[in-house]
């Protein structure tokens, strides 16, 4: 089994910047592409960025494009998601994902796991 376990959601203002980090327990993390996506309230989920196995290819959503930045380190098991310059409607519940393939995907039914999410809140 994969579990994810994402961390680093909190309360920030207008214009701040955030952390999230993900930790994959499992095997063979460096097979996997990964994904962070987000769902707000009355809102469908969307991908915020996704990386391929190797950290060599990148998606971001136009929404955050220029302000987020995900990245990877296959020799800890982790993926990161740098937010800055957030805006309200950055708030979400933000969810890690893992998918059985080798390169990126936005598309929710490619991810095989999923973290429990952690909770960002962006103050106006």
């Amino acid at each position: 089994q994969v579990q994810l376990v994402e961390s680093g959601g909190r309360l920030v203002q207008t214009g701040g910047s955030l952390r999230l980090s993900c930790t994959f327990f499992g095997r063979a993390f460096s097979s996997y592409a990964m994904g962070w996506f987000r769902q707000a309230p009355g809102k469908e989920r969307e991908c915020v960025a996704a990386v391929s196995f190797s950290g060599g290819s990148i998606y971001y959503g136009d929404f955050v494009k220029g302000r987020f930045t995900i990245s990877r380190d296959n020799t800890k098991n982790t993926v990161n998601l740098q937010m800055n310059t957030l805006k309200p409607e950055d708030t979400a519940v933000y969810v890690c994902a893992a998918a059985e393939r080798p390169y990126y995907s936005e598309y929710e039914p490619d991810y095989d796991y999923w973290g429990q999410g952690t909770q960002v809140t962006v103050s106006s």
